[in-house]
């Protein structure tokens, strides 16, 4: 008889119980969830609201432009055939003679395989655009136009010098 009272007490408590919830303890429970079911949705609509960042490229640099542009642009001779003397380097060149006559000056440049051409004021000549602007008495002064590399047009002053032969250094 002990041993039924201590399984009794044992096993029930005392008090009975139910399987329903009790409505104190759930509507609390049911509020909570509410309340941050609210929260997370007032979350997602701030961020909705907030404007999404759009890239404006007014008053910047383009970053796929190359900094250095590797070719010298020719927009205004184009169609207009090349001369021998604009398909050489400058430093290929080498001034042999200068005439002078009632005129101007003519002076005689020669490539590296020896063949000779006439400049007058005015020549294009070299693959930078360039024109002789003046025949001295021992050299050739011409300009030539090339782009820096923030695209701005430059000028470049390039010099031909006569080389003479020293008399008596010739054995």
């Amino acid at each position: 008889m002990i041993g039924f009272c201590f399984l009794v007490t044992g096993c029930g408590g005392g008090t009975p119980s139910s399987s329903l919830p009790q409505k104190g303890k759930s509507s609390s429970i049911e509020k909570k969830k509410i309340e941050s079911v609210k929260k997370t949705e007032k979350k997602d609509l701030e961020k909705k609201e907030e404007k999404e960042y759009v890239y404006d490229p007014v008053g910047k640099t383009d970053p796929f432009k190359p900094f250095i542009q590797l070719t010298p642009v020719r927009e205004s001779a184009r169609n207009v055939p090349l001369t021998p003397l604009q398909k050489y380097e400058i430093s290929q060149l080498k001034l042999v003679a200068i005439i002078s006559t009632p005129e101007g000056n003519i002076a005689l440049v020669e490539d590296s395989s020896g063949k000779g051409y006439f400049l007058k004021k005015g020549t294009g000549i070299g693959k930078n655009d360039g024109k002789v602007t003046k025949i001295l008495k021992d050299k050739v002064i011409i300009e030539e136009m090339y782009q820096d590399i923030l695209g701005q047009t430059k000028i470049n002053e390039v010099s031909l010098v006569l080389h003479r032969i020293e008399e008596g250094g010739e054995s």
